[in-house]
Parts: C-alpha cells; structure tokens; sequence
C-alpha cells in the first residue's frame, strides 16, 4: 500500500519496500526513514513474510539524505533521530533482505547495502558515500562492514577519498552479488526472493545469523559514529560545505 514516498507491498512471503520520490531521485526525507523502519520492524515477528526486498524502480535507487530535510531536522532531535532509528532496524533484522539497484546509490543508498544479504545491480548503477566532501564522516556502521566486506583499501577509497565505485567494481569488491541489464533489477530481485523463501525458514535464519556482524556490535559502531558525525556537523570543515552547498542551490 502506499505510504507517501514509499511504498509498500507483499508478494509470496516477500515484502517489497520501494523508494518512490523519482522527481528528487528518491532523496530520503525523515519521513520515508520512518515508514521504512516501520516496513522493516513489522516484519520482524511476521511469519508469512520470509525475506524482503528494498528498491528505487527503474533508473535510480536513492540519492541519499534530503540534504534540505536534513538540514532542517539537524536542529531537532526528535525528528533527527529517523534516521537512527532506520539504521537500528537494519541490524537488528532478523529477515534476509534483497537490494535492486538500477541507477545511482549515494550516501545511506550504499550504506544499507551493507546490511542487506543480497545485492542486484544494473550495470547503470554507481555507489558512493562521499560524506567527506561534506566534512563529516561514514554512518550506519559503514566504518565496520566495508572494511570487513571488501577490504580496507577499497573502503578507504569509498569513505576517506569519496570515490565512487561502477556497478563492476562493486561486483569485484564483493558487496555486489549480481549485475544485470539496466530495468532488470527488480524482476532479478522477484526470483531471488522466491529462491530463499522456498529454503527451510529457521535454517536460513540460523545461518543468516552465523554469517553476520553481532546485532551488539553493529549498533556500538552506528553510536561511536554517530557521536562523531554530530561533532563533525559543528566543524568548521562541515559549516563550510553545507554553506557552499545552500549557495549552489540559490544561484
């Protein structure tokens, strides 16, 4: 059903969470933080839904932060915490999740596929988390899982240098299982999907659990980085490139 920008459905045990905001590249705005922890915590204790998928459509998966709503919710806590709590519900999870991206990924865009056990991509698509160019430092556990999945060199590149990696490079680094035509990652991602809800449920989740970082130890990283980020956000490095970024935008 739909939920504003995102929307929400179910199909043989799987639910499919779509980001759906094409008109600002399915920027993610507070709200859309909250409905996709909604769609993911529901699931949690569901047992007619085995796994879950969470895609962009055709053509982009997500450009990040809102940078605008970002802004504004920096000031409020309350509201800020949205996004804390999305990423509370990615490593808490304890459904397999599937990722179809067909386009650009940036910023939380790639940093959620670190959390998610199974990534499609079309050969359109391009990951990045360049939170340096804005001063800040990596969230969502990034500075855990992306050294642990592709190694500290590539990781280094992704969050210290702000480069941005091709969906083969991806593939070679190891945090993406399978490239695909561009409009294709969707159906790919339907197949998968009915491929791990025909395998014996609490197997899957008992070797899912085996695979992963401790729930523990991913949101100790997500906290360590987040009590940093806010630190970051008030530096002078930080102020200076959110100020230039609000400039481009009135010219």
């Amino acid at each position: 059903m739909p939920n504003g920008n995102i929307v929400v459905t179910e199909e043989r045990g799987t639910r499919v969470i779509t980001l759906r905001r094409p008109s600002k590249k399915n920027a993610i705005t507070q709200d859309m933080y909250r409905e996709m922890s909604r769609a993911i915590d529901t699931a949690q204790n569901n047992p007619d839904i085995r796994c879950m998928i969470i895609t962009g459509g055709s053509g982009v998966f997500t450009a990040g932060d809102d940078i605008d709503d970002f802004m504004q919710a920096e000031s409020n806590s309350e509201t800020l915490s949205d996004g804390a709590k999305f990423l509370y519900s990615l490593a808490l999870n304890v459904k397999p999740i599937i990722a179809a991206v067909d386009g650009a990924s940036i910023g939380m865009g790639t940093v959620m596929l670190f959390h998610c056990d199974y990534v499609l991509a079309s050969t359109a698509a391009t990951f990045s988390a360049p939170y340096i160019h804005l001063g800040l430092v990596p969230v969502g556990a990034a500075s855990l899982l992306m050294p642990n999945t592709m190694g500290y060199q590539r990781a280094f590149a992704m969050l210290v240098m702000g480069r941005a990696f091709t969906a083969a490079e991806a593939h070679a680094a190891g945090f993406v299982n399978t490239v695909v035509s561009p409009g294709h990652t969707e159906v790919e991602a339907r197949k998968v999907a009915r491929e791990i809800c025909r395998l014996p449920a609490e197997a899957v989740a008992t070797s899912r659990r085996l695979l992963r970082t401790a729930p523990e130890e991913l949101t100790r990283r997500i906290d360590q980085e987040a009590h940093l980020f806010a630190e970051r956000l008030k530096s002078d490095e930080a102020i200076a490139a959110f100020n230039a970024f609000a400039n481009r935008k009135k010219r």
